[in-house]
């Protein structure tokens, strides 16, 4: 990974400066898809589902899965197995019967050192149904 910022100083002869840091960055879990999006019309059942596989060099076992928030979404976390090995299912609810868009994260606790938390946002758009 590569990442460039532009840092600005109050040297007149050189006003502006780019530092670069860059390093390499190993996955420590596949997640499918990034996020959640809960799309429909407000008093419908709306749900997405997460896969989370562990790296096998990074193996973990997920201990809880909770919304930030809470208010609008409810979750479910399953144990499976996939071709690649072990993995997580983590269903999510849509709850508001409110027209609009809402935001949260789900904060999944893992049982590992090198990454104790992961989260997966979730993305709620609901529209109201056009009447005839």
């Amino acid at each position: 990974m590569k990442k460039t910022a532009g840092v600005y100083t109050n040297d007149k002869s050189h006003p502006q400066q780019d530092l670069v840091i860059s390093g390499p960055v190993e996955k420590f879990a596949t997640i499918s898809p990034e996020h959640v999006s809960l799309r429909g019309f407000a008093g419908d059942s709306i749900k997405g589902m997460v896969t989370i596989i562990p790296d096998k060099k990074y193996p973990f076992k997920i201990l809880d899965a909770r919304a930030q928030n809470g208010k609008n979404i409810n979750i479910e976390l399953a144990e499976v197995k996939k071709s690649e090995g072990q993995a997580y299912e983590l269903t999510v609810e849509n709850l508001s019967q409110a027209t609009g868009r809402y935001y949260d994260t789900i904060i999944v606790k893992t049982d590992s050192d090198v990454r104790p938390e992961l989260s997966v946002r979730v993305y709620g758009y609901l529209r109201a149904r056009k009447s005839e």
